[in-house]
């Protein structure tokens, strides 16, 4: 690495220190002037709009604790639901107050507006606990809905119960038009269980827990869960008993209304955001398809009109899947992210079409998946739930699905230390590949050989002028030593989609979740050995070593191949030596188990390089070229058409 290289290295580490003091400057006062407002409107009486300016501060210090306290003061004070608040961005909080009817009466309803169910629309809320040796679920008398779901083999990155939503601020209910056009939303009402029994507990046969909302004597919804052991999926089933008197008799469908917060579970916030979390669905007897949740928008929805199997609201790790046996008709989904939610990072909200058959019963069967997105746990489940992982497409996919999992799946049945399984994952791979590259690696060397020849070519030519007669000199010095001049281009193109596939497995593989290794302590997010007193852009606001350990090995390996033409250039040079830093600065906060992934790569990369030199014998390449010296440059299949081609055109013309 010459002087100017290390120069612009610095200058470029210098711009963005420099950038981050200025934006961290920027964002102090605009946070202080929000505040300010904020503090004048409280002093003016002007709750609302304080509570307004108290929002737009958190836009320039997201979830600051001050600001969030004073928002729940306000939010008390104007009677707004912290269970709304939680979303903390306008768009979520209009969905919220607009959706009011599907969420929490007020109090304030007449309870006669529910017609028939004007008797289930007061009562206690009362807890049944169905559970197994996987999953607690608590079920909520309420809308005779889950009201929170805990998976007992994990924790949350700060090792408190792992609970995939609770609260009132979930919703899953019916809504429908009764016969004397009264809007009913069980979600609302209040259930009442068939038992007295208040927990159950699976171990070797299924149990069930019945509920049933009363619209008179015998007349009912029954919403029947059952849970078998060793399963994080719950069989749904809904009876209409006696209603054909007050439900429609032309009604063939019903609204499903599910909606949930989606509570952060992992260190890395931003790496739970971008990897794998939305809503994914898969189309009747047709592929899966999933609602892009695109960075610059802060809500995404999408009308479907046609038959589904399955709506899931998926994190990075985990997942709560609604699936039907039959088919739902239609569906309307929508994604809002939460922007400065210390706690939550989205809102999911699902209107499903489900069939139904009016008549003295009525029967609808569906199941929940609440658990872990593994592969193989997913896959037992049937209907193609294991695509809600995001493995890639095409041939990063197949490479995933094909090669990588199934060689690591065989290793974890062995090694119960993950970083070793990376290591010998990524010898395998480089050794498969190595066949394929060694002659590209002997290229690269053979042009070490022939470097002086080259930097003699740029004395002979050392003008700006003179470029194209000295990169037609090299490469005829080239082709004369029997050297391919993109031969070092082939192993970065054989290993690019290994490489893609890695960028995608590592982030989502739910076994590295929360593993331990060397100082990491958790190989599905980044390793920080040291947290900065600010951020840097692109980089964050911490230090991750295989980070640094993964560029200082690209680096090496880029100087051990700088000899490739064209890159003696200084800007040339600049750009090779530029891209691992650019990466370094990307990959910062990605997960630590891919990053030490390419370290090993690269490690492994410079080793081949060594061995590879060892079989090229400097004075042979030298001997093949002066032996081609002598000889006439062979022509081209090309050339020799072009020339054929040039003398029947002078063959052709007529003369004068």
């Amino acid at each position: 690495m010459d002087k100017n290289t290390i120069t612009g290295i610095i200058l470029i580490f210098a711009i963005f220190i420099g950038f981050s003091i200025y934006n961290g400057s920027r964002l102090n006062k605009g946070f202080e002037n929000a505040v300010k407002t904020a503090e004048s409107e409280v002093a003016a009486g002007n709750l609302e709009r304080a509570r307004t300016e108290y929002v737009n501060a958190l836009r320039f210090k997201a979830n600051n604790p001050e600001v969030l306290a004073k928002i729940e003061e306000l939010n008390v004070k104007l009677g707004i639901s912290t269970e709304v608040q939680v979303a903390d961005t306008a768009k979520a909080e209009n969905i919220s107050k607009t959706d009011s009817l599907s969420t929490q009466p007020t109090g304030k309803e007449d309870a006669n507006q529910y017609g028939a169910f004007a008797i289930a629309a007061k009562g206690d809320n009362d807890f049944i606990t169905l559970e197994n040796n996987k999953i607690q679920l608590k079920i909520s008398t309420k809308g005779g809905r889950v009201y929170s779901a805990l998976l007992k083999d994990y924790k949350t990155y700060d090792s408190l119960p792992l609970i995939l939503f609770s609260g009132d601020s979930t919703v899953f209910g019916f809504n429908f038009f009764t016969v004397d056009n009264k809007a009913v939303r069980t979600n609302n009402l209040f259930f009442k269980p068939v038992s007295d029994q208040k927990s159950y507990v699976v171990t070797d046969k299924p149990q069930t827990v019945n509920l049933r909302l009363y619209a008179g004597e015998n007349k009912y919804i029954e919403y029947r869960f059952t849970l078998a052991p060793d399963k994080y999926s719950l069989s749904f089933d809904v009876t209409f008993k006696n209603l054909d008197d007050i439900m429609p008799a032309n009604q063939n469908n019903i609204t499903l209304d599910w909606r949930m917060y989606l509570p952060q579970q992992e260190k890395g916030r931003q790496n739970e955001e971008n990897y794998g979390t939305g809503i994914k669905f898969k189309h009747y007897q047709a592929d899966f398809e999933e609602l892009k949740n695109r960075q610059q928008k802060e809500v995404e929805t999408k009308d479907i009109p046609t038959k589904l199997s399955w709506v899931a609201y998926v994190d990075q790790f985990f997942s709560s899947i609604l699936i039907t046996d039959d088919y739902f008709l239609n569906a309307s989904l929508s994604s809002t992210r939460t922007l400065t939610s210390p706690k939550y990072i989205r809102y999911y909200t699902s209107e499903v079409g489900v069939p139904f058959t009016p008549g003295s019963e009525s029967k609808i069967a569906m199941r929940f998946y609440f658990g872990p997105n593994h592969i193989s746990t997913l896959r037992k489940e049937g209907l193609q739930l294991e695509n809600i992982v995001n493995l890639g497409k095409n041939i990063i996919g197949w490479i995933n699905r094909f090669v990588i999992i199934p060689i690591f799946n065989l290793l974890n049945k062995y090694i119960s230390n993950y970083g070793i399984i990376i290591l010998i994952l990524t010898l395998i791979i480089k050794i498969v590949l190595f066949p394929l590259t060694l002659k590209s690696y002997q290229s690269t060397a053979k042009m070490q050989v022939l470097k002086p020849m080259v930097d003699e070519l740029s004395k002979k030519f050392p003008k700006k002028d003179d470029a194209m007669k000295k990169q037609q000199a090299t490469m005829d010095l080239y082709k004369r030593a029997g050297v391919s001049p993109m031969g070092g281009c082939l192993p970065m193109l054989l290993q690019m989609p290994i490489l893609f596939a890695m960028f995608r497995f590592f982030p989502v593989s739910i076994e590295l979740r929360q593993q331990h290794f060397l100082w990491a302590t958790d190989l599905s997010t980044y390793d920080s050995i040291l947290n900065l007193p600010f951020n840097i852009p692109m980089y964050g606001n911490h230090v991750s070593l295989f980070t640094i350990l993964m560029t200082v090995s690209s680096l090496l390996t880029m100087k051990m191949t700088g000899s490739q033409p064209g890159q003696d250039q200084p800007g040339m040079k600049m750009m090779t030596y530029m891209m691992p830093v650019m990466f370094m600065l990307i990959m910062n906060n990605l997960s630590s188990g891919l990053t030490y992934y390419y370290f090993l790569a690269n490690l492994i990369t410079w080793l081949q390089n060594i061995v590879s030199k060892r079989f090229i014998d400097a004075d042979k390449v030298l001997a093949t070229l002066e032996a081609n010296k002598k000889k006439p440059v062979p022509k081209s299949k090309w050339q020799q058409r072009l020339e054929a081609a040039s003398k029947q055109r002078g063959l052709n013309t007529p003369r004068r």
